[in-house]
């Protein structure tokens, strides 16, 4: 795949991948760098970086809670899922 192109996964696939590593991690501490909010939304702990530098850090469901560079997040790629062309 050259650089300037795009790699997506259909819900189904993403789904089973999902699945797939939430059993393989399972009780595990795992890292995982995300741009998709959907892969990290059943993690216990987020750590958001901006600049390189931690930005905010909780539960998704406190960072989701307030204003935060999270929550903004998973409401724009929420809403993302009902775009048409």
């Amino acid at each position: 795949m050259s650089s300037g192109e795009n790699s997506f996964l259909d819900a189904e696939n993403e789904t089973a991948i999902q699945e797939a590593l939430s059993r393989l991690i399972k009780n595990k501490t795992v890292m995982i760098i995300a741009h998709r909010m959907r892969t990290i939304a059943n993690t216990d702990h987020i750590v958001v970086l901006k600049d390189g530098v931690v930005a905010e850090q909780g539960s998704p469901e406190y960072l989701s809670s307030f204003d935060s560079i999270y929550g903004r997040m998973t409401k724009l790629q929420m809403k993302s899922l009902n775009w048409k062309m």
